[in-house]
């Protein structure tokens, strides 16, 4: 018996011409690297690179209460106060206040938006924004528009004066975590100064019949096909989290150290309760906490699941971890006590029965350099 095919972006055949390696990814085929994935994390820190990120979910929510649903299911404030063409990133979140899921809304229109959700959650999400406007909020519409709608990251030092010049709009024009309708050589996208990597650039979302043509014009322009590999290890190097492994249903935001994208004071929201007393408990020390740490010495890399010590005794586990080419040095993070997170506390890897030092650092590992 075997498990369901992978489904496949507008992309794919792209991807399988251009020579990628192809491998399953939250139900999808996707290309988890093209040259190398320490080629491709240099592309991007240097010049622009480009992603496919359409097997990530794009639900758009519309109507009277599009505000009211996703100001409850979404921590970011979701309020009268977000304008027009503004993202806010922030978590979905349970009864317990777990995290269900971490993304980014947009506001698209007055009684239109769109949350993007990480592709192996998509489904999950679309129901829990279903099962709340179904119980609360019958005046909104959801439409799950994933397969309409491609999603291509541009990233890099570069990436703003590329799609500047093939576009009618200037991203450079507007701050980071903002949204617009552009024109692409006549044909329409959402371009969305947004990314997962800590570079500048941005996200563009075209009709998916748009996409391959995309793809190519950019390739023509000099940025550089990448594939989820160097994605990721962009994002543990700019301190991102990645749901699934540095959060989960069964961690909270203040605990995962996101508390700033909670908005506690603006209202109510689903799991607020178990959110606030989180954050009492952190402010007095008490409960987990995700740390930052950079290994001391070469050696292995600490891989997810790897047993965190302190003093002999194992106090935590890797949630994610590797070497970050643009430093030149293995990474990791992982939940420990609250008191062992901050930095300078000292920590050992258990990797494979060896026991490696490491020191907590604050976040991010890496940050661009600001002009």
């Amino acid at each position: 018996m075997t498990g369901a095919p992978l489904l496949q972006t507008a992309l794919h055949e792209t991807h399988v011409r251009l020579g990628a390696r192809m491998v399953g990814f939250a139900g999808y085929d996707m290309p988890v690297q093209y040259e190398g994935i320490l080629a491709e994390a240099r592309a991007v820190r240097t010049g622009a690179g480009v992603f496919d990120v359409s097997h990530m979910g794009r639900i758009l929510v519309e109507g009277a209460e599009a505000r009211a649903l996703l100001d409850w299911v979404h921590t970011a404030d979701i309020g009268e106060a977000m304008p027009l063409g503004r993202a806010r990133y922030g978590l979905v979140c349970n009864e317990d206040g777990g995290i269900i899921d971490d993304g980014i809304v947009y506001r698209l229109a007055d009684e239109r938006f769109m949350l993007i959700a990480n592709a192996a959650n998509a489904a999950t999400v679309f129901a829990w924004l279903e099962r709340w406007r179904a119980e609360r909020f019958a005046g909104a519409r959801l439409e799950n528009v994933t397969a309409d709608v491609a999603m291509l990251a541009v990233q890099g030092p570069e990436a703003i004066g590329i799609v500047a010049a093939i576009s009618d709009f200037d991203p450079s024009s507007v701050r980071p975590f903002r949204i617009a309708e552009c024109s692409i050589e006549g044909r329409r996208a959402w371009v969305a100064r947004t990314g997962y990597t800590g570079e500048d650039g941005v996200e563009l979302m075209p009709s998916s019949a748009d996409a391959a043509w995309l793809w190519e014009l950019l390739l023509e322009r000099g940025v550089v096909p990448c594939g989820l590999g160097a994605r990721d290890t962009l994002r543990l190097e700019a301190g991102l989290l990645l749901h699934g492994s540095d959060m989960d249903a069964a961690t909270n935001p203040i605990e995962a150290g996101l508390g700033r994208f909670v908005a506690l004071d603006a209202g109510d929201f689903c799991g607020a309760g178990p959110v606030r007393e989180a954050a009492r408990r952190a402010a007095a020390g008490d409960g987990r906490r995700l740390a930052a740490f950079e290994m001391t010495e070469r050696g292995a890399l600490p891989r997810p699941h790897a047993p965190l010590l302190a003093d002999g005794a194992v106090v935590g586990q890797v949630s994610s971890g590797g070497y970050a080419p643009t430093l030149d040095r293995n990474i990791g993070l992982g939940y420990v006590p609250a008191g062992l997170a901050a930095p300078q506390q000292r920590l050992q890897v258990d990797v494979r029965g060896n026991l490696l030092d490491a020191t907590v650092v604050a976040l991010p590992f890496y940050s661009r350099p600001r002009p």
